[in-house]
């Protein structure tokens, strides 16, 4: 059994509490001396907070997201599953680019900060953190909402939206991301599914950042 559908009323009070969580930060970021790395962290977690509030409050519980608390484990196994699958698809299009003469990391690689202690508090907050709060706005909210109309349609609009959240860079990571988060979740009928893959995917890129991997 899946998530149940999402009201316009929790879809609206949702976004309306991200939106003003992010100005918010962004007010806080212009007049406030704080490293971005911790506002960002601080932001990304209230989100997270006050979705699954609204959840829980407003449209009867953390389900309605894709987050079934019987469905957590089987989503964690189903997430590595398609991880696997990801990474092997992966390795090959490497392969087939180092046998190109291309160096197949520049495809993935992310700046990083630069001080030891920085790079953890990265890696918790974009391998962990960033993924838990975009897959609850873009997989569990935005494509759990539309997709009681079409499916196909639900897919690319989340992807486009998921994809626009990360301009101004290319976002092409994030279009082949998107749409394998999104029939992932849909699949998979739990949350935890994309999560997992999101979540290893950014690990894996950091890692694959380090100076040792240059």
């Amino acid at each position: 059994m899946g998530p149940a559908p999402i009201s316009t009323t929790f879809l609206l009070a949702s976004l309306l509490a991200v939106a003003l969580l992010e100005a918010s930060a962004a007010y806080f970021g212009t007049h406030v001396a704080l490293p971005r790395l911790w506002l960002v962290g601080a932001t990304r977690t209230a989100q997270i907070m006050a979705v699954t509030t609204l959840a829980v409050v407003q449209a009867g519980g953390l389900h309605v997201l894709g987050l079934n608390r019987t469905s957590m484990l089987p989503g964690l196994g189903k997430g590595l599953v398609w991880s696997a699958g990801f990474a092997a698809a992966a390795g090959l299009l490497f392969l087939g680019l180092f046998v190109a003469g291309r160096d197949p990391l520049m495809l993935v690689r992310s700046p990083l900060p630069e001080e030891a202690g920085q790079r953890i508090w990265f890696f918790l907050i974009g391998g962990i953190v960033g993924p838990v709060f975009e897959e609850i706005l873009f997989r569990g909210l935005i494509f759990g909402y539309l997709r009681r109309w079409n499916v196909p349609a639900a897919v690319l609009i989340s992807t486009f939206v998921f994809a626009a959240f990360h301009l101004p860079t290319i976002p092409v990571t994030q279009i082949v991301g998107g749409l394998v988060f999104a029939l992932a979740y849909h699949t998979g009928k739990s949350l935890m599914v994309p999560i997992t893959i999101h979540a290893l995917g950014n690990l894996a890129i950091f890692t694959l950042s380090l100076p040792w991997f240059r």
